[in-house]
Formats: structure tokens, C-alpha cells, sequence
């Protein structure tokens, strides 16, 4: 890009230092960056308790395992297709939204994407603030006495998040990097500890029929359509947003192959973990704890305690971090580029998160499955058929750097939203709202009786996708593209 090209990035009110196209000598991140990038986003609380809500419906721990496994190599293929641009060209998720969704049109799928990132950090900071209570209370013995400990708990570890998100994108690769092998070796040894206390691995596995309760004998193929997308929607927004790491890629090589190596194993290793494990407490302590929060204060001494707790804490803030402050960060910031900085809008995104009032929504772990991660996934289905569309089929991987930040260019289309796009998306979520609807005023999100729409819902995030990729290319046929 000449000096005069980039003078008139420069001047342009869709520009920015954040948004601004990732030099050469920033593109800095290795296979192994990206790759720890993964690891530190997979090991959490939730995946740990991902199995639960499919056991608690009536799998066993194997199905559970071949459902989150499939549904993360699913994911990985929008993942890699979509992180080719962000590699490329050095853009943000909500600068290469501008391609399809037009310059300002493009504010329409970056506030959903920041929306359910403003989800995730509450719940997030949720889980933490309770694991923080449980350190606090192993450390102090008159913690638990304390009126308000909880919410004194939630504020600080609210404040250590803020304080990194001050930081920026650099401190969070680095934190990403150092907390990889701390969180793969805790598991392990919560594994170890696990399956030498419960009577070898066998043993173990065997009690994990306890785990399904009263629902043993349920049919796996009528759980499993919604089982699946709900873990494709686990990582479906990050599917999106993936851009706004792989713009600091080396190659293209290590954006897919960190990628490869980093998401499924890692998501089905850490959910197996946290089945093993909580059968193993079957044996143990006679009942299921699935709460490694819980299950570190039942474990030993205060030593133990803390130290467990520390890595629970790292893998809140490693996930977090990552996974849902990055993209909201760059998503408010493509707003108002002259006002609203990358940190603003961490910021921004810090404070929404305690406005949806994570608890609730993390509170019944089949609702959580069925509602929230099946819902949203139909929103982030429908923009990731749009964008692969746009990207890989309609412009064929040649996108205008320039025109991205220009107000009358390319991209512009109508007052700076493309229509078309618009309504490929509107129209490819219609066909899930009704189901959407049952599900989320029907107690644990499970439809006793499902009709047509209902099992429509169940594949969200395939029917979606489906539908936006062939309406847009359908709606797209005959617009120019630029030169």
C-alpha cells in the first residue's frame, strides 16, 4: 500500500489504530500462539461441565464425547475458511464485514457478535468470581461470614479483567502463551487424582451411568440433533470473529494448523476430564460433583485449595479474555472508530457483561445447552454463511484494503448498507424464531412434544448457515464486484 493510500486510511472516520490493517512486522503470532490461544480458551469451568447437560438428558459419556468432538471439527471448518482473510489481509471481523454488510452496514453483525461476547464475559466472570469465593473462604476462615462475599468476590475479579483488558491485544497473547501448559497440566493432575482415588479409569467410566440420573434409556438420535449444534455454537461466534486474531498470524499455515491442533482435541480432552473426573466423586464422596469449585473444596487442606483455585481463576481470565473481549472490543470500536478505542470498548463490553446478569442465564445447565448456546447459534449461523459466501465464492478471496475504510467506495452499496445482506440474514433466521420461541418459555429448554419447527430449531445453526449462503449468493447475482 503506497503513502498515499495509507494518508487517506488515515483521514477516513471508519479508521482507526485498532482497526487499521496489521503491518508485516505485526503479524507476529506462531503456530504455537495460536495454538495456546485454543488451549487457553477450552480449558474452563464450562467445558468442563459441557457433558453434563447432554448426560443429565440421558447419553452416556461416550455419545457426549463423539457429540462435542464432531460439533468442534463442524466449527473448525467456518473457522479456518473465515480466519483466511483476517490472515491475508491483516483486518478485524468487523472491518471485513464491511465487504458484504457495507461500510456501515457492517455495525449490524458486529453488535450481535458483541452481544453474545458481552453474554459469555458475564458468565465468565460469573464462574470466577464464585471459584475467587472458594480461595477466599480456604484462605480466611471468617470469609464466609462476611455479608455480600459473593459480590465482593464478582468485583474483583470484574477489576483484575479490566486491568488486563488496559493492556491490550499484546498482553493477552502473552497471557494466552503462559497459561497453555499451567491449565493442560492442572487437568491432568485433577485426572490423576481422579482415577487413582476412584478405582482406575474403568471403575470410573463404569459409574458414569449414575451421571444420567432418571433419564437412562433416552433415545440418543432424538438428543443428539440439538446436542450437536448446541456444541457448534459453543465456538460459533468465535467462528466469526476468528479475524481479529489470525490478522496477527505469520501464515497461513500456523493460523490453520495452531487452529487443527488446538480446538477439538483440547475441548473433547478437558470435557472428558470433567466427566472422569465427576464419577469419579461418585465413588469417592458418594454423590456427583460436577463443580470443580465445589470439588477443590472437598479435595484436601487449604494449600490444595488455593492452589486448585489459582488454576480455575487462570482459565477464567485466559478464556475470557480471548474468547469475549477481543472481538466486542474491535465490534463497539467499529461504531464510532474517532471515539472508541480498542480498550474503550473492552471496556464497554466489561460493563454489559454484569448488565445481563450472568447468573441467571448460567443457572440451569440444560437451558444453558438448549436456549442460550442453541439460539444464539442460529444468529451466528446465518453471518458465517453470509461472510464464507462473500468471501470465498462472490469476490474469491480479493478484497479492496483501501475501499474497506473509504465512505464512498466499494463497499458502500446503499448509504453504506448492502440490502441484500441484510435480508439474507433476516430471512434465513426466520424459519428457527418459532422454535426458538418454545424453547425458551418451556422449562430446561426441551420441548416435550416437538412438531416440525421445533426440530427445525434443533439444527439452528446448520439451517441458518444453509439458507444465508445460498439467499445471499441468490441476492448478490449481478452486483458488480470491485476491481
Amino acid at each position: 500500500m503506497d503513502a498515499g493510500a495509507v494518508a487517506e486510511l488515515r483521514a477516513s472516520p471508519l479508521w482507526n489504530e485498532d482497526l487499521a490493517p496489521t503491518p508485516a512486522a505485526g503479524r507476529t503470532w506462531s503456530t504455537y500462539s495460536i495454538a495456546a490461544l485454543w488451549i487457553g480458551m477450552s480449558v474452563v469451568i464450562t467445558t468442563y461441565t459441557l457433558a453434563s447437560g447432554l448426560m443429565q438428558q440421558g447419553m452416556t459419556w461416550w455419545q457426549a464425547m463423539v457429540t462435542i468432538l464432531l460439533g468442534n471439527v463442524i466449527v473448525l471448518i467456518p473457522m479456518i475458511l473465515n480466519a483466511h482473510a483476517g490472515t491475508k489481509y491483516g483486518i478485524s471481523f468487523p472491518v471485513l464485514c464491511r465487504a458484504a454488510f457495507g461500510v456501515r452496514g457492517a455495525n449490524i453483525p458486529a453488535m450481535l457478535r458483541a452481544v453474545v461476547a458481552c453474554g459469555w464475559f458475564g458468565i465468565q466472570t460469573w464462574i470466577g468470581a464464585l471459584a475467587l469465593n472458594a480461595l477466599l473462604t480456604a484462605a480466611f476462615s471468617g470469609w464466609a461470614n462476611v455479608a455480600g462475599n459473593v459480590a465482593i468476590s464478582f468485583a474483583v475479579f470484574w477489576l483484575v479483567q479490566v486491568a488486563i483488558i488496559l493492556g491490550g491485544i499484546e498482553r493477552i497473547k502473552h497471557l494466552e502463551s503462559a497459561a497453555a501448559p499451567v491449565l493442560l497440566i492442572g487437568g491432568l493432575v485433577l485426572l490423576y487424582w481422579g482415577v487413582r482415588n476412584g478405582g482406575g479409569l474403568g471403575h470410573v467410566l463404569d459409574e458414569s451411568v449414575r451421571l444420567q440420573g432418571a433419564q437412562t434409556g433416552v433415545s440418543f438420535w432424538a438428543l443428539f440433533p440439538a446436542a450437536l449444534t448446541a456444541n457448534v455454537g459453543y465456538w460459533a461466534t468465535l467462528s466469526l470473529n476468528i479475524p481479529d486474531f489470525t490478522r496477527y498470524a505469520k501464515s497461513q499455515r500456523s493460523q490453520m494448523l495452531g487452529q487443527a491442533l488446538g480446538l477439538p482435541a483440547t475441548m473433547t480432552a478437558f470435557a472428558f476430564i470433567g466427566v472422569a473426573v465427576t464419577s469419579a466423586t461418585i465413588v469417592i464422596f458418594g454423590e456427583a460433583i460436577w463443580d470443580p469449585v465445589v470439588l477443590v473444596s472437598r479435595i484436601g487442606g487449604p494449600v490444595t485449595i488455593i492452589a486448585a483455585t489459582i488454576v480455575i481463576l487462570v482459565a477464567q481470565i485466559s478464556t475470557n479474555m480471548a474468547a469475549n473481549v477481543v472481538s466486542p472490543s474491535n465490534d463497539f470500536s467499529n461504531l464510532a472508530p474517532r471515539r472508541i478505542s480498542y480498550v474503550t470498548g473492552g471496556v464497554i463490553t466489561a460493563v454489559l457483561g454484569i448488565a445481563m446478569m450472568p447468573w441467571k442465564l448460567y443457572a440451569d445447565a440444560s437451558a444453558y445447552i438448549f436456549t442460550w448456546l442453541l439460539g444464539y447459534s442460529s444468529l451466528m449461523g446465518a453471518l458465517g454463511g453470509i461472510l464464507i459466501a462473500d468471501y470465498w465464492v462472490f469476490r474469491r478471496q480479493t478484497l479492496s484494503v483501501v475501499d474497506l475504510f473509504r465512505e464512498q467506495g466499494a463497499y458502500t452499496y446503499r448509504g453504506g448498507f448492502n440490502p441484500r445482506a441484510v435480508l439474507a440474514l433476516v430471512l434465513s433466521v426466520l424459519p428457527v424464531i418459532p422454535g426458538f420461541v418454545r424453547a425458551a418459555t418451556t422449562p430446561g429448554g426441551q420441548v416435550a412434544d416437538p412438531g416440525f419447527l421445533d426440530g427445525v430449531y434443533n439444527y439452528a445453526w446448520f439451517v441458518t448457515f444453509a439458507l444465508s449462503f445460498v439467499l445471499y449468493l441468490a441476492l448478490m447475482r449481478g452486483e458488480q464486484q470491485p476491481a
